[in-house]
C-alpha cells in the first residue's frame, strides 16, 4: 500500500521534471540559486538525492538516462523513486533509525520541489511552486528543516512581505530569494 505522501511526491516530481525539461545543454553552465552551483551540478545533486531516497524506501537504484544527460538521468531516477514510493512498506531504516516510509516520501517531495524551483530559476522561468503543492509542504517543512538540521543543507530563511504566496514562502523558508 502506497504511503499517503506518494501522491504529493508525484506532484513534486511533475513540477521538477517540467522545469528540468527547460534545461537544454546551453543552460547547463548557468548559475542557480544554490551558491556556487551551475545547473549541471544541481541536476547531478538532485539525481543523487533521488537515488538515495529511492534506496532509503527500499527501491532499487538505477533507471538513469544516457551518460552525459543530467536531465535524462533525473527523469529515470525520479521514475524509480515514484515506483518505490508506491511499493514501499510502512517503516524504513535510514542511518540506523526507524522512520515511517511516509516521512521519507514527504522529505523527498520537499527536496524535489525546492530544487525544481531552483532549476526553473536557472533556466530563466521564474514560475512559483504550484499553490496546492506549496500549501501542503509549507507547514511540514519546519518539522523536517529545523535550526538543528538546517546548517549545511539550506541557507537561513529569507524574510518576505506578509502578502507572499505559499510557493514563495516555501522557497524563502529554505533560503531562496523568490
Amino acid at each position: 500500500m502506497a504511503p499517503p505522501g506518494a501522491e504529493l511526491l508525484s506532484s513534486a516530481v511533475d513540477y521538477a521534471l517540467a522545469g528540468a525539461a527547460l534545461g537544454t545543454a546551453e543552460f547547463l553552465s548557468r548559475p542557480t540559486p544554490c551558491p556556487g552551483w551551475d545547473l549541471e551540478t544541481l541536476l547531478g545533486h538532485l539525481g543523487d538525492s533521488v537515488e538515495a531516497l529511492t534506496l532509503a524506501i527500499g527501491g532499487a537504484a538505477g533507471g538513469a538516462g544516457p551518460a552525459g544527460d543530467p536531465v535524462g538521468r533525473l527523469r529515470g531516477s525520479a521514475g524509480g523513486l515514484l515506483m518505490a514510493a508506491r511499493d514501499c512498506g510502512q517503516r524504513v531504516v535510514v542511518g540506523g533509525r526507524v522512520l515511517t516510509a511516509n516521512m521519507v516520501v514527504v522529505t523527498a517531495a520537499i527536496e524535489i520541489t525546492v530544487h525544481g524551483w531552483d532549476i526553473r530559476v536557472a533556466c530563466g522561468a521564474r514560475q512559483p511552486v504550484p499553490v496546492g503543492l506549496a500549501t501542503i509542504l509549507l507547514p511540514i517543512a519546519p518539522l523536517l528543516v529545523s535550526p538543528g538540521t538546517r546548517r549545511g543543507l539550506f541557507a537561513d530563511p529569507v524574510r518576505l512581505p506578509g502578502s507572499a504566496g505559499p510557493g514563495d514562502q516555501l522557497v524563502a523558508f529554505l533560503g531562496r530569494r523568490p
